[in-house]
């Protein structure tokens, strides 16, 4: 049965670039061994397929058998990573770096230890000044694993330089192995998890934290130290909702970058990564000009070559831009407007399908369903949220939850009064399971439940008392996420006020801009 991405070696030759696909044929034709010649003409017929197929496959390749096919798969694997290897090498510092402790290793066990000592040394060099100190180690080991089992003549003070830089490499290494995963941990928490939904997540949160940090935060230092810690107190505050801190960490993540600018070439994507949190945090703070702002220098830098170099770079930075473009419109009530760029990034989604994680398509589907919700068209919103609500995956059920109560809403705009009692129970059994009822949500039940059978003139009042009991809400922070995920005081207003949702929220944008 065709499966369009399950193929490991398939989805490698989907990847490749036209000149990636050239580079294979003029290294794989300098041999030309029957097996060689096999494996071309597998690697022609798997890039001619649009999706992975294996009974089409052996028909293309007969007599070929299935056994012999596994085999020259691995074998054509292999040749296209070694491949890829020869012709990114020059693009890529970890790469370089790779190829010198090769050539080192090669040179020490040919006998050759000064020779190896020499490109050693230019090495470590390499490896300093970018930063890469996880490679330093290496470079180190097998330094002085030549200066310990051979006589080569280096001084005294050498080996005391080498011992001390190798101390001081490692307490580094201890640091940063430390504070990369505690910012991982914590991002997988968010990933599983969303913000915090009460106090209790935010104590363990906060105990989590605490223990985990490096008890002497004064002896950080240097790029990667200072990376991992600004991101661990990033997903820190965003978890907790503490969106001023989130900023102010975002802040310095990206200015960590600009300060050293050669590392945007060395970490591309991790300043990716800092550019789309800065512009998160821009969007839950509502800072209108520095949001577009940053997105005018994000698309800036998508065209330079650093983030053309690489197809997780240039992935990633389309994907986060088109984020970014429709948290504008749905900053600004510009719900109709957003709605034109949506055939393009599903284009980009459906071409970037080989890259794309769940989680992203999960946050992409709700941007957009918050778009037709907006602009009235509650119909096509409910279906961008059966995506969300029929994707049976262990990821974000705060968004999980939020889509559900979405489309209640659009059933209620839509007057499907018939169903909304039942809705109503669903949808609130299946947050408090979740344990993501806030009181905003749960006024939101209580104004619902009594309100649908309501005449227009008994209605007003109603919203009002609605509107005036969650309104004081707006700055507490563990409701906060009732009005990020979906603007439910805007919503109200714009009943109280007789205006759709998008000319509330544009009046908003247009008052914060005076």
């Amino acid at each position: 049965m065709p499966n369009r991405f399950s193929d490991a070696l398939f989805q490698l030759i989907r990847s490749l670039e036209k000149s990636e696909k050239r580079h294979f044929k003029l290294y794989i034709n300098r041999s030309s061994s029957n097996q060689d010649l096999k494996i071309v003409k597998l690697f022609d017929a798997l890039d001619k397929l649009s999706e992975y197929d294996e009974d089409v496959l052996l028909k293309k390749l007969s007599p070929i058998t299935k056994q012999q096919l596994y085999n020259l798969k691995t074998h054509l694997y292999k040749q296209l990573l070694a491949s890829l290897r020869l012709l990114k090498t020059h693009e890529n510092i970890d790469l370089q770096l790779s190829e010198h402790l090769d050539h080192a290793r090669l040179l020490y066990n040919k006998g050759l230890k000064i020779q190896a000592l020499r490109i050693l040394e230019r090495a470590k060099e390499l490896a300093k000044s970018n930063q890469k100190f996880n490679t330093l180690v290496q470079l180190l080991s097998l330094e002085k694993k030549i200066e310990t089992l051979h006589i080569t003549r280096s001084t005294t003070d050498k080996t005391e330089q080498l011992t001390k830089e190798a101390n001081d490499i490692s307490d580094h290494v201890v640091r940063v192995t430390k504070l990369s995963n505690l910012a991982l941990l914590l991002y997988r928490w968010y990933v599983i998890n969303g913000h915090a939904r009460n106090v209790e997540d935010e104590k363990d949160i906060r105990a989590y934290f605490k223990e985990n940090l490096p008890r002497d935060v004064n002896a950080i230092h240097g790029f990667y130290e200072n990376l991992y810690l600004y991101q661990s107190y990033c997903w820190y505050a965003f978890i907790r909702q503490d969106f001023l801190m989130y900023y102010r960490y975002s802040q310095k993540w990206v200015d960590l970058f600009r300060e050293d600018p050669l590392m945007i070439k060395v970490e591309t994507g991790h300043y990716v990564k800092g550019m789309h949190n800065l512009l998160n945090a821009h969007f839950d703070l509502r800072n209108f000009k520095k949001f577009e702002e940053t997105l005018n220098a994000f698309e800036a830098f998508s065209k330079t070559p650093e983030a053309e170099s690489h197809d997780n770079f240039r992935t990633h930075t389309s994907i986060y831009i088109n984020s970014a473009k429709l948290n504008l419109h749905l900053m600004r009530g510009t719900f109709r407007e957003g709605l034109a760029l949506i055939p393009e990034i599903e284009e980009k989604l459906s071409e970037y399908a080989l890259f794309v994680d769940q989680h992203r398509i999960l946050v992409f589907n709700y941007k957009i369903a918050t778009l037709y919700f907006g602009s009235g068209d509650y119909a096509k919103c409910i279906d961008y949220l059966q995506l969300i609500i029929n994707n049976n995956v262990d990821l974000r059920y705060d968004l999980q939850c939020y889509a559900r109560l979405m489309h209640m809403m659009s059933h209620y705009e839509m007057g499907n009064l018939d169903i909304m009692e039942s809705l109503i129970k669903s949808v609130f059994r299946f947050m408090a399971k979740m344990k993501n009822l806030t009181v905003v949500e749960e006024e939101m039940f209580r104004f619902l439940r009594h309100s649908f059978n309501l005449s227009p003139h008994k209605l007003k009042p109603e919203l009002e008392k609605f509107l005036d009991k969650i309104k004081h809400l707006e700055k507490n922070r563990f409701e906060t996420r009732a009005f990020a995920y979906l603007d439910i005081i805007s919503w109200v207003e714009s009943k109280v006020q007789g205006k759709t949702m998008a000319e509330i929220i544009y009046q908003k944008y247009r008052k914060s801009k005076r």
